[in-house]
């Protein structure tokens, strides 16, 4: 494909994809099936384009305020993620020379929301939380893309089994530090082609989603929930610690992503899950399961903040009263769901957010209205599931991920047992 005509199927996408009124990925998705002759070079160059724009959208748009020609061009310019010599091949004289100058401004003199590049009602309680240098270090993390993580599915293979499979296949792959089950590969190589994958071999899941599933610490024979299953990478997980006995129900509002999970199952090999749609968190299903169940997983919906590496629209996308709203319904999920458990059942209340508004405070509303549940010390719970380094992972008792620090997803768990 002529360069030119690249940057201008960038600037294209970049135009749908900023009215940000959908997910970055779903309209990335569909724009690749409208486009169904661009090779995989050329995909990369587009989606990872419109993710750099994404992450840094103030930096960007503060700098091509000097250019001419379309917005979404000079966006796509300044943020190219292809070939810089095929790049070179696109621009006029004139948009050589704008780009020369833009690249010799020293960002660090810049302002410091053009440099952490996240909306204020996000900085603000952040940088209140961790202080200057933290604040900053995570700002950078979330900045730069995710590496790949797999789960190794343990009915199937051993973790070395999967890492000397991958390694033969040229893939670059090391364990992952903290989950006994995770691999991580940096880059983004194409598995979808390897029996290791399409076998059910391994999982696409990051560490943090992992050490989630090995806090409930299913067991063989048991009746586990995993209360909003979505699409079921934590279902999985569940499933193999089951070792696929037992009977593991995956609830979900939508019909949608549980049968996204149908595939995944199917990979899997697992035979003991069974999805199904509820109409919300007092559904009759869930009565009738009440005081009958050992262990409940609920990984609340929550803003997502703390997915930033892998969905930056979602900071353009979210607002504080979005968060307000989502406060309201992890309350009332984590007050039905907690119903389902037996005494002596374990319960574990988990989000993808790195707000304490969705975090430590849903987990203290739910303790002090909720005396017949004693909190577990997440320490103590990770290191039995043989999670190395558990200690580091832990704040006041909970477990919390930060990208900066365990180069995870941002993720925050809290684990009761019931008296």
């Amino acid at each position: 494909m002529h360069p030119n005509a690249l940057l201008e199927m960038s600037s294209e996408l970049l135009r749908e994809v900023l009215k940000l009124d959908a997910p970055a990925d779903t309209v990335v998705s569909a724009f690749f099936r409208q486009h169904k002759g661009l090779g995989q070079r050329e995909r990369h160059a587009l989606a990872e384009t419109t993710y750099a724009v994404l992450r840094r959208r103030p930096l960007w748009q503060h700098l091509a305020q000097s250019g001419r020609g379309p917005t979404e061009r000079r966006l796509a310019i300044l943020a190219w993620q292809g070939n810089d010599t095929f790049l070179r091949g696109a621009l006029t004289p004139q948009e050589q020379e704008w780009l020369q100058q833009v690249q010799a401004i020293d960002q660090s003199s810049l302002p410091a929301k053009l440099q952490h590049n996240l909306p204020e009602w996000l900085a603000a309680p952040l940088l209140e939380r961790l202080g200057e240098e933290q604040f900053w270090a995570l700002a950078n993390a979330m900045n730069e893309p995710a590496p790949l993580d797999l789960r190794v599915n343990t009915l199937k293979n051993k973790r070395e089994e999967a890492q000397a499979v991958l390694a033969a296949a040229n893939i670059q792959v090391e364990p992952t530090p903290f989950s006994p089950l995770g691999l991580r590969i940096p880059g983004k190589p194409a598995l979808n082609k390897l029996e290791l994958f399409t076998g059910g071999g391994v999982e696409v899941q990051d560490e943090g989603s992992q050490l989630l599933a090995l806090m409930l610490d299913a067991k063989r024979s048991e009746m586990v929930v995993d209360f909003c299953a979505g699409a079921g990478g934590k279902t999985l997980a569940l499933g193999d610690a089951m070792r696929n006995t037992g009977r593991l129900y995956a609830f979900d509002v939508s019909g949608h992503r549980l049968a996204s999970l149908k595939p995944r199952l199917a990979r899997s090999g697992l035979s003991n899950v069974y999805p199904t749609q509820i109409a919300h968190e007092r559904d009759e299903r869930i009565k009738r399961l009440a005081g009958k169940i050992d262990r409940v997983l609920v990984d609340a919906p929550c803003s997502g903040l703390g997915t930033l590496r892998r969905n930056p629209d979602l900071k353009w996308r979210q607002t504080p009263q979005a968060v307000a709203e989502l406060q309201v319904k992890q309350a009332a999920i984590l007050a039905s769901a907690a119903r389902l458990l037996k005494p002596g059942g374990r319960l574990v209340y988990a989000t993808c957010s790195l707000l304490d508004a969705e975090n430590e405070v849903i987990a203290q509303q739910f303790e002090a209205a909720h005396p017949q549940f004693t909190k577990l010390p997440a320490g103590e719970v990770l290191s039995k599931a043989h999670v190395n380094r558990a200690d580091e992972l832990v704040e006041n008792g909970y477990l919390r991920l930060w990208p900066h620090r365990h180069q995870t997803d941002g993720f925050f768990a809290a684990v009761w047992q019931k008296n």
